[in-house]
């Protein structure tokens, strides 16, 4: 083998996505978070990996199911993850995330595309049922290198344009079901919602610690946007080590780019007007990593990394 061919290879092996299980599985032991954000295009793909990279922390990619059907199919948003990490030399731990699958044949069809996390969300049938569903996952997964993220209880708010009621996760429920699945990291729903909050956020951190001892595995906080810094926290030490975000970038961007148009009414350049939101969205995302890996950083030393 040749010099070059073996550089290529390693540079390959560089630029893979991984599944979340060993970057999340340092943050349950470390009492940090990683930061889950939702991609909805190539361009706020681009900007969350070199957020990312420019902070030299892991990453989770999350994509809906909507997003997926918006952005062309399951491989085409694992080709614009993996073809952007080779082309910007992304050299961090990067999780492609498949978001609340509602199926098995939707898990199965990330993985055979390419995403290396999954998480199937049966949340809405029976406890056996979903232990059901979720161990037919967990056994497709685990055979392929993929990790699988599931659901107890059931978070409100909404997600994809669709309306969702909340039941909360039960501590009787959480051995039985973790048996029985094995699955890699669970989500139990605790008073967060998707979207916007209309009140003030009220998570019940006693479940959510007692869950945190009684479980080997890191927790999964949906719902983070709008949740106070004091909360997350908080959140952080019962045992939440992974924190999804997608609506506090979305409304970071649409405001950047509102603020543009209105400034330059002549553009029509589709580049500069999705472009204007970049700053603030890396900005956005540097600042959230932080705060869930529990480190300080002023607003400054954010500006000098971009």
């Amino acid at each position: 083998m040749t010099k070059y061919r073996f550089l290529s290879i390693i540079k390959l092996v560089i630029n893979m996505l991984v599944n979340s299980n060993e970057m999340l599985l340092k943050a349950k032991q470390s009492g940090y978070a990683i930061a889950h954000f939702n991609i909805n295009n190539l361009e706020w793909t681009r900007y969350i990996l070199e957020a990312s990279e420019g902070l030299k922390t892991p990453v989770i990619l999350g994509v809906s199911e909507g997003a997926i059907k918006y952005i062309g199919g399951y491989l085409t948003v694992y080709h614009i993850v993996s073809s952007l990490m080779k082309d910007l030399n992304i050299s961090i731990d990067v999780c492609l995330h498949l978001d609340h699958g509602s199926s098995v044949e939707s898990c199965k069809k990330a993985i055979d595309n390419g995403f290396t996390s999954v998480m199937i969300d049966a949340s809405q049938y029976p406890f056996l049922e979903n232990v059901k569903i979720t161990k037919e996952v967990v056994e497709y997964a685990h055979t392929r290198g993929v990790s699988v993220e599931a659901e107890l209880g059931h978070f409100g708010g909404s997600e994809d344009g669709m309306e969702y009621n909340t039941f909360h996760a039960r501590v009787e429920e959480v051995i039985p079901f973790y048996e029985m699945t094995k699955v890699d990291s669970l989500a139990p729903a605790l008073g967060s919602v998707h979207g916007l909050y209309q009140k003030e956020p009220n998570l019940d951190f006693d479940t959510m610690k007692k869950i945190k001892e009684l479980l080997p595995i890191p927790l999964v906080l949906h719902g983070g946007t709008g949740i106070p810094k004091e909360q997350i926290e908080k959140a952080i030490d019962c045992g939440i080590n992974k924190i999804n975000i997608n609506t506090e970038l979305q409304i970071t961007w649409a405001k950047e780019v509102r603020k543009y148009l209105d400034e330059n009414q002549e553009v029509y350049d589709p580049r500069k007007i999705i472009g204007s939101g970049k700053d603030a969205i890396i900005k956005k995302v540097q600042a959230l990593i932080l705060e869930f890996m529990k480190k300080n950083s002023t607003k400054e030393d954010i500006d000098n990394k971009i």
